[in-house]
């Protein structure tokens, strides 16, 4: 690794610091900026309980003062304080069993959707205007522009209602499967889209005609020069899918109701939880940071040409 790359992976990390800072920064002021309180919706609540439970939560002291306070705390200790309407509990513990659930079911799905996208790009390509090609062209088309609530709601009509074969609750494992479809359709087919696109454009450039002049096998053609340059517009998606499948699994987990991250969210938005949305909203942001960061990080590990300059 030549200072070069390490000069870039640092500035990327530094970059990345920043914008998690700046995240953390808009979080904490908006939420504090928004009318009303966490213990509005508690019944009958005398001034001095407001105060006491105020005072209890450090939110009696100047917003400055809290921002410091709590800024410290997640660097020092990555604590986000305790759940304000879960009694007992602290954010960070109720995030993570959360998310233990959401990143199972989006790395199944970002699983399945990079190895079928992939497969299908490739066929597509190496079939092009063959009906094949067409037809997965068609297909993915309907992924893309359908919204995963849609098709989530499909699959419960069909395979849930109707026909009964599937479980439509995502508590269980045979639930998840429903969800973890929904949510691998629509990056398979953009995944499919991408790969066909750049393994087109990979086969036509000189080198691969070269090799073609000099006898080498079709299959090492293919696997050897065409699918390894093709999968570098992937890699540069496939970082940011996986945090877009965990943290923007929301509106499925609702549907199939999945016990994940998304849920969570959505809970404590309704109850005015604010230490657990800014603790969710961070984690998530950071989250989709990190993979970009790690996205980035892989192009020259694909493809050694890049320059970073």
């Amino acid at each position: 690794m030549n200072s070069k790359t390490v000069l870039y992976i640092v500035k990327r990390i530094a970059l990345a610091i920043l914008t998690v800072w700046v995240v953390i920064t808009v979080t904490f002021f908006v939420m504090h900026a928004v009318p009303g309180g966490p213990f509005m919706g508690e019944k009958a609540i005398s001034p001095g309980a407001l105060k006491a439970l105020e005072a209890k939560y450090g939110m009696d002291k100047p917003v400055w003062q809290q921002y410091l306070t709590y800024l410290k705390d997640i660097v020092t200790k990555f604590d986000f304080g305790p759940s304000l309407k879960q009694r007992g509990r602290e954010v960070i513990d109720v995030i993570f069993d959360g998310l233990k659930v959401s990143a199972k079911l989006g790395l199944i799905a970002a699983a399945m959707a990079l190895v079928t996208g992939v497969v299908l790009g490739a066929v597509a390509a190496l079939r092009r205007n063959k009906f094949i090609d067409k037809l997965i062209m068609v297909v993915t088309t309907a992924f893309v522009s359908l919204p995963s609530f849609i098709i989530g709601m499909i699959f419960l009509i069909v395979f849930v209602i109707s026909l009964k074969v599937l479980p439509g609750n995502g508590a269980t494992a045979g639930g998840l499967i429903l969800p973890v479809i929904t949510l691998s359709l629509y990056p398979m087919a953009y995944i499919t889209r991408l790969m066909r696109s750049s393994m087109l454009d990979v086969l036509g450039q000189d080198y691969i005609r070269t090799a073609k002049a000099k006898g080498v096998a079709k299959w090492k053609i293919i696997f050897g020069h065409a699918m390894k340059n093709s999968l570098i517009p992937v890699i540069t998606y496939f970082g940011p899918m996986i945090a877009y499948i965990v943290t923007g699994s929301i509106v499925v987990e609702q549907l199939f109701a999945v016990p994940g991250i998304g849920r969570t969210f959505v809970s404590c938005i309704i109850n005015r939880d604010y230490p657990m949305i800014m603790g969710t909203t961070i984690i998530l942001a950071t989250l989709v940071v990190i993979m970009n960061l790690v996205s980035d990080i892989l192009y020259k590990v694909v493809d050694p040409r890049i320059n970073f300059d």
